[in-house]
């Protein structure tokens, strides 16, 4: 053993020399030594992305930014009956508030004021906005970003989408570009033009995050862009453009807790705003297509009971007497499986197909009546003008007013509730849908 004593240290210390020069300098292991060690994985091929974005998004900037402009309102509030002004008591355990009497403010009316943004899609002055920017306006003013100003004329408005159309006469209008929103992917770049409380026009940048959204709970019919980048009150109606300065979105909304950005945004893709638009001009109203029906999306117990398959179909609860479902054969009771050859997945996206399908046409379904697959062909009519809805109605419920079914409805018309999208937290701290239009 002593013998061998000797070689012990110098083993020791050769090693760790090893181990350090190995850490320290991994190169000296050959790379396919290294890709042996998972040999028996089965891992996909290195994947290399070819596309790299610019390092500046100034020239898509340039060009989209002076058709962006700020819009600005002015709603005169007539005055309550009583004028009297309570001041809440400002030191505790005081028995009463003060009272001053209002008599000076009589009789006087109030404006109030709010902000939004817009954008220039014709050389002639038709300009695309949200409908809660400029509803119940008395005076609208357009600022463009060259410091030209000018009064604004409502085009049309269409509360179903939030959309509405301004127009203004002025010369040598800039105009943006238009991309189909048909074409976006999630991951995306996006970068949002507006005017976010008052300090002059803005760009903010993201991605997207999401597209189809259509449960947001905000208006009838639904199809939101999903963005991160920032939105804020006054952004909305600006512009949602990609990367190369072409429109591809409205913006409208955002979830959040106090009414500022917490990166969840939503746009009205640029498709859906240009065939509203050309509706408005045109006709003033949107015409939308119409089926007359009441009906409840498929759920797993339902499917269930039915002996369905799949988890999914419109079962009709109600059909409005002589109306296009009625004429065309169906009944109460029917489960709605297809449309056109699309499969109907969800209540709100099968509504949003019907509404634009043109008056006089006519469209295939494929519904289940006592277990047997039928075919039937309807003719499709305008939506019939609903009656100004109730303040307290969800959009689900507005969506589509007729005379009395034949049946009564379990559910809005064409669609389920919306239902809003889920959070973990407390019900007190979830953020909420929130239109920031001033």
């Amino acid at each position: 053993m002593r013998r061998l004593s000797f070689l012990i240290w110098p083993t020791i210390s050769g090693v760790l020399a090893a181990t350090l020069l190995l850490l320290y300098v991994p190169g000296l292991i050959p790379a396919n030594q290294i890709t042996d060690l998972f040999a028996d994985a089965e891992r996909p091929v290195e994947r290399t992305i070819t596309t790299v974005g610019p390092a500046s998004y100034a020239e898509a900037v340039d060009i989209a930014s002076p058709s962006v402009v700020n819009i600005y309102t002015r709603t005169v509030v007539q005055p309550k009956e009583s004028a009297t002004i309570t001041e809440p008591a400002t030191v505790p355990d005081t028995a009463l508030p003060k009272k001053y009497e209002g008599d000076n403010l009589q009789g006087r009316d109030k404006v109030h004021t709010s902000l939004g943004s817009g954008v220039i899609l014709t050389h002639d002055g038709y300009i695309a906005t949200n409908n809660h920017v400029i509803a119940n306006a008395d005076e609208i003013t357009v600022a463009l970003k060259d410091g030209r100003e000018a009064l604004a004329q409502v085009i049309g408005r269409d509360p179903d989408t939030d959309l509405a159309v301004l127009k203004i006469d002025l010369p040598d209008l800039p105009i943006i570009t238009i991309s189909s929103s048909n074409n976006l992917r999630v991951g995306d770049v996006t970068l949002a033009i507006g005017n976010p409380f008052g300090v002059g026009q803005t760009v903010t940048m993201g991605i997207i995050s999401a597209t189809g959204r259509n449960q947001v709970g905000l208006n009838t019919y639904e199809n939101f862009i999903q963005t991160d980048a920032a939105i804020n009150p006054g952004n909305s109606g600006g512009a949602l453009i990609d990367p190369y300065g072409n429109l591809i979105g409205i913006n409208t909304a955002i979830f959040s807790r106090s009414g500022g950005s917490l990166g969840i945004g939503f746009a009205i893709p640029s498709n859906q705003a240009i065939v509203v638009m050309k509706d408005l001009i045109e006709h003033g109203r949107v015409i939308r297509g119409w089926l007359g029906i009441e009906a409840q999306e498929m759920t797993a117990q339902l499917a269930e009971s039915f002996a369905l398959k799949e988890n999914r179909g419109l079962i009709i609860a109600g059909i409005y007497r002589d109306g296009p479902a009625h004429l065309g054969g169906l009944q109460p009771g029917d489960i709605m499986l297809e449309i056109e050859g699309e499969k109907i997945i969800d209540g709100r996206s099968s509504m949003r197909q019907i509404a634009q399908v043109r008056p006089g046409s006519q469209i295939q379904i494929k519904a289940l009546r006592d277990g047997e697959l039928q075919d039937f062909t309807v003719e499709i009519i305008e939506r019939p003008t609903p009656p100004k809805p109730d303040a307290n109605q969800t959009p689900a419920q507005k969506a589509d007013t007729a005379p009395a079914p034949e049946a009564a409805p379990e559910t809005a018309p064409e669609q389920p509730a919306p239902e809003q999208p889920s959070s973990e937290q407390s019900s007190s701290e979830k953020p909420r849908p929130h239109k920031p239009a001033e």
